[in-house]
């Protein structure tokens, strides 16, 4: 068995479990009040949380520094695009007022 297909299997029996867990979880709910079922469901938001991150496929490092920087470069034209329209329009409200 392969890495991934061994990731895929653990990820799967943990998500089965953690859907147990919050199976559980809400049946207690209505019989569990309080402190110590806040901390339950919060421990079950974790588990879940961390079985969702797994599956994300973040970007690597080459594609998040080209992604910043197109992102900052059209900041940058929007800026200046803005600046001129500006500039433009309140040119024309002050020849219009005086």
């Amino acid at each position: 068995m392969s890495k991934k297909q061994s990731d895929a299997v653990e990820t799967s029996s943990q998500a089965k479990s953690a859907s147990a867990a919050s199976g559980k979880a809400a049946q207690n709910a209505g019989e569990r009040r309080g402190l110590a079922a806040r901390f339950a469901d919060f421990r079950d938001y974790l588990i879940l949380s961390r079985l969702e991150l797994r599956k994300v496929s973040w970007p690597s490092w080459k594609e998040t520094r080209t992604t910043s920087v197109v992102v900052l470069g059209f900041v940058a034209v929007m800026a200046i695009l803005l600046g001129v329209v500006d500039l433009i329009l309140s040119s024309v409200v002050r020849l219009i007022l005086s």
